[in-house]
């Protein structure tokens, strides 16, 4: 039985219930009331006092309680990420602060996917750093590809137009296109497209939540391929990967142009055939709604979208659009 509405009452900052909010955030993350008592170090019957008052404030169930099972409510899912983020951010301040004088502004803990990191985090970091000293930046760099983490300020990801909570910045879309070593050009010179794909192996890139093999299908198609066969060879988690094994002199990937633009234009690659796919797919500036009026939040942001304008040069280290 669902609790009775009340009066929509803002909450004020000075009755923040500090404790039951990071006991909610305890039992969500450990799914257990004894594991989240044991790692705060109180007693059950306290905590599930301070998770009950939170509920009793907010008027609504933030856990759904069965046998044997603890689920957040809808509620629940969307009051926990800014807790854990709030929390997450609390907790770097005051190490930055023990660990030395504290900073003019703050830290940025930024995150970029892995193949954006490694050929473009240097140059934007390294002008960013000399425009803006007095911010440091704590660089995540994931694998997988996905959402970002809670505990990061601001992200690039690389993802297809998404609706959610938070403001997303296009700062350029993706041309994938077909690329091999030189050598595996020149060996099959002369072939048609089709035949040039179904003379090599395929080099995949994973996304999450889509089959193994989807750009591949989605250029077949495009591409007009017919009957190839494009659902095999190898599968890595990222693109980078993808490109690491094309430059060993093996194997046809679809990479992003723009991002690998120093391997084509150095020839350690080459795209023999001017056929790409733009699959909806691109890099975006991802930042929570709620941390735009951060200073330093508002000033990486804004130098990324004004670095990655039309107007701005791969040379200069963004991709063109």
């Amino acid at each position: 039985m669902g609790l009775e509405p009340m009066n929509r009452v803002m909450i004020d900052r000075r009755w923040l219930p500090l404790n039951a909010l990071r006991a909610f955030e305890a039992v969500a993350r450990h799914g257990s009331f004894t594991a989240a008592a044991t790692a705060l170090q109180i007693s059950q019957s306290a905590l599930s006092r301070h998770v009950i008052a939170l509920e009793g404030m907010l008027n609504t169930q933030l856990f759904e309680r069965k046998p044997h099972a603890l689920t957040l409510t809808g509620a629940g899912q969307h009051l926990l990420p800014t807790v854990t983020k709030a929390f997450d951010r609390i907790e770097y301040a005051l190490d930055e602060i023990r660990q030395g004088p504290a900073p003019t502004l703050r830290t940025l803990r930024v995150q970029f996917p892995a193949s954006f990191a490694v050929q473009l985090a240097a140059p934007l970091l390294r002008d960013f750093r000399r425009l803006s000293p007095q911010v440091e930046i704590n660089l995540v760099s994931p694998y997988a590809i996905g959402p970002p983490s809670n505990d990061v300020d601001i992200a690039i990801v690389y993802s297809r137009p998404t609706i959610t909570e938070r403001v997303s910045d296009l700062l350029w879309p993706v041309r994938m296109g077909l690329v091999c070593h030189p050598d595996v050009a020149a060996r099959h010179a002369g072939q048609d497209l089709a035949a040039f794909v179904a003379a090599n192996e395929l080099i995949h890139m994973r996304i999450d939540t889509m089959p193994r093999h989807h750009f591949w299908i989605q250029f077949k198609r495009q591409a007009n391929l017919g009957a190839v066969n494009v659902e095999r060879g190898l599968v890595f988690d990222t693109e980078l990967l993808a490109v690491q094994y094309a430059l060993s002199g093996e194997g046809l990937a679809l990479v992003d142009l723009d991002l690998f633009r120093t391997h084509l234009d150095q020839g350690r690659l080459v795209a023999p055939f001017d056929v790409t796919l733009d699959d909806g797919f691109g890099y975006y500036l991802v930042t929570d709604s709620e941390a735009l009026g951060d200073p330093a939040i508002a000033l990486f942001r804004s130098w990324l979208i004004e670095r990655f304008a039309p107007a701005a040069s791969p040379q200069s280290g963004a991709a063109p659009a």
